[in-house]
């Protein structure tokens, strides 16, 4: 009697993920965050994207840190760094 050979393997089918509703309504920029991201209303996935454009374009990333320049003194409270994972309390300069 021959071995079964085992069953081929389907790759697994990728599911559409939609994004969550509440990350792409858009949000209003305080006036403080308006002058680094701009003052229309954009989604937190933006914003995100448009602070890490400005931290790049100023060369403020410095490894897990990121120095603060006047403009994100504002957001930021005063801090002269941040680290990456504070970069989402900028959403608290958010409205809905």
């Amino acid at each position: 009697m021959a071995a079964k050979k085992p069953a081929a393997k389907k790759p697994a089918a990728k599911s559409a993920r939609k994004p969550s509703a509440a990350f792409m309504k858009e949000l209003q920029p305080s006036p403080e965050l308006s002058e680094v991201v701009g003052a229309k209303p954009l989604p937190r996935t933006q914003v995100i994207k448009k602070l890490w454009e400005y931290f790049k374009k100023n060369k403020l990333n410095d490894g897990q840190t990121i120095n603060l320049d006047d403009k994100l003194k504002k957001v930021y409270g005063n801090k002269k760094t941040i680290k990456m994972t504070e970069v989402s309390k900028a959403f608290s300069h958010l409205k809905g």
